[in-house]
């Protein structure tokens, strides 16, 4: 007789936790590139061991996002502004890919999505602009019907939602981001192609410039140590 077992609930990873709680300071600037990341001061903030710690960092090392530096521990890597202008090349081709698609169908985007980022542009709040700028062109890839933009786009999503937490820190251009989204956004309702497609490459391709050129300010020397925000 097979006995009748209790389910066990899954016990969280805590790699897994710390991973994604470093990657999100990282990528929305709280630890901006040059920041010293203490072990001992990222277990008691997490209230774990350093053994999850040590383990995370290992991964975040691996893709890209902190590096050994002698004598001084583990640094948030620098931003490589090269390396970023290709991946926005990429994307700009991805995106306009997808609006052409979507316009196709004359997709109609949610207008709450629009709202949503210029009161998160008004206020100030990095991460909720960074949230909003997702939800949009992820409505976009979704639109397309062409799941294979969006699993591109995925791949390098965290290092181009890193290059925005550097420059949204100190960027003037915040809400005019989304006139650019409104206008990108009508041209797919109107079933205009070739306008959907021009406008996100100058929208994605003018994102690349400003980023090249407001990186020497954002990315300002930290103090040796930095902490997770609260």
């Amino acid at each position: 007789m097979t006995p009748q077992l209790i389910k066990i609930e899954s016990i969280p990873d805590l790699v897994d936790q710390v991973y994604r709680s470093l990657l999100d300071a990282i990528s929305e600037g709280s630890l901006a590139p040059g920041a010293r990341i203490m072990q001992e001061d990222i277990a008691e903030q997490l209230a774990v061991s350093r053994q999850p710690v040590l383990q995370a960092l290992r991964l975040l090392k691996k893709d890209g996002f902190v590096l050994d530096a002698p004598g001084r521990g583990v640094l948030v890597a620098p931003l490589d502004v090269g390396w970023l202008t290709q991946i926005y090349q990429v994307r700009s081709a991805l995106d306009a890919l997808a609006a052409g698609l979507a316009a196709r169908a004359r997709f109609r985007m949610d207008p709450a999505l629009i709202s949503q980022g210029r009161t998160a542009a008004r206020s100030n709040d990095i991460k909720a602009m960074i949230a909003a700028d997702a939800q949009f062109h992820a409505a976009i890839y979704a639109a397309s019907n062409n799941p294979l933009i969006a699993q591109t786009a995925q791949l390098h999503w965290h290092h181009i939602r890193r290059a925005m937490g550097a420059v949204l820190q100190v960027s003037t251009m915040r809400e005019s981001i989304w006139d650019e989204h409104e206008a990108i956004a009508n041209a797919i309702a109107n079933g205009d192609e070739a306008k959907a497609e021009s406008l996100i490459r100058q929208h994605v391709d003018d994102a690349s410039r400003n980023l090249s050129g407001l990186l020497s300010t954002a990315l300002q020397p930290t103090p040796p140590a930095a902490a997770l925000p609260a």
